[in-house]
């Protein structure tokens, strides 16, 4: 049985940073490529990062140069570090991953990200 977990997300302030945290189990975490998506209140969810089983990563336009993805194959483990977060960051972040041949999908349950002062 897949789970993906997602913890770290929170109140945080402009400018500071947050770590977003996402455990996997029940898959082979190596051949599945991870990624973070958020979804506020009224829009749809869009994606925020994801990066491949080897390394190779890909960001929105609105977060590139202030979040980070990465993951640690020993740990089954993707995390996303937010820097100098906005109050348009604001969203409730899911974990997904995604089979590199298939394509079939997993979703975590999401973690709430309040950016606010």
């Amino acid at each position: 049985q897949v789970q993906l977990v997602e913890s770290g997300g929170g109140l945080v302030q402009p400018g500071g940073s947050l770590r977003l945290s996402c455990v996997t189990s029940g898959m082979s975490f190596s051949i599945y490529t991870m990624g973070w998506y958020r979804q506020a209140p009224g829009k749809q969810r869009e994606m925020v990062a994801d990066i491949t089983g080897g390394g190779t990563t890909n960001y929105a336009d609105s977060v590139k140069g202030r979040f980070t993805i990465s993951r640690d194959n020993a740990k089954n483990t993707m995390y996303l570090q937010m820097d100098r977060p906005k109050p348009e960051d604001t969203a409730v972040y899911y974990c997904n991953a995604r089979h590199r041949s298939t394509f079939l999908g997993y979703w975590g349950q999401g973690t709430q990200v309040t950016v606010s002062s």
